[in-house]
């Protein structure tokens, strides 16, 4: 792992926050994710918040009580220095993508490795949902186009649609999509991933991340 230092801790929500910090020249996929500690202490795997073209590394992290890496990472300030790991994984576009529509669904930071998606790819053709408790839960919503995504809000009404995200999944229509990206919880992985097949969409359309 090598040595990074940190540019900016941006809150994002009382309990989340964009740890940003420079690239040291790691070149990586959208959807890739990379593992982040203090130096000779624990580290954990995030993925990369950021698109492509940027000149630094982004990630979403929400803070664990008691957790032994997330409140070291929130206490953080520019200059402190960080262990960072080569970017890994396989939740990334397909290499024949041809601007096929994307179904991008999410529960709370899961959200990030589609935020990664559409700021390096801005025309993107996608819709996401995104399953949170509540509004302060959609990490920059703002950055979103109002139109592209769907915002299931499980414990208010302040969302497009209340409940969790797999009850909007029951209503959409698979056939306007060509590929389906799941990433959060293995609970909702498993529910959502069921819930495709019995609506027929084949598996080799299907990527899935879970929490690490």
């Amino acid at each position: 792992m090598k040595i990074h230092k940190v540019l900016n801790v941006r809150a994002v929500s009382k309990t989340a926050f964009i740890l940003r910090f420079n690239r040291e020249g790691k070149n990586f996929e959208p959807g890739l994710h990379i593992s982040v500690g203090l130096p000779g202490d624990e580290n954990r795997p995030y993925s990369i918040y950021n698109g492509v073209g940027k000149d630094y590394l982004e990630i979403l992290v929400k803070e664990i009580p008691n957790g032994l890496v997330t409140p070291k990472l929130k206490r953080l300030k520019p200059g402190n220095e960080i262990k960072v790991g080569k970017p890994r994984g396989y939740f990334c576009l397909p290499d024949n993508y041809n601007g096929e529509k994307l179904c991008l669904i999410a529960t709370g930071t899961g959200i990030a490795p589609f935020h990664s998606f559409i700021e390096s790819y801005p025309n993107l053709n996608y819709h996401l949902y995104h399953g949170v408790k509540d509004l302060s839960e959609a990490y920059d919503l703002n950055f979103y186009n109002s139109e592209s995504i769907t915002l299931c809000t499980s414990r208010t009404e302040e969302g497009d649609v209340m409940g969790r995200v797999t009850k909007a999944m029951k209503n959409i229509k698979v056939d306007q999509f060509d590929y389906f990206y799941i990433c959060g919880s293995y609970e909702m992985l498993d529910e959502v991933y069921e819930l495709l097949e019995d609506k027929g969409v084949k598996r080799d359309k299907i990527k899935t991340e879970g929490y690490f």
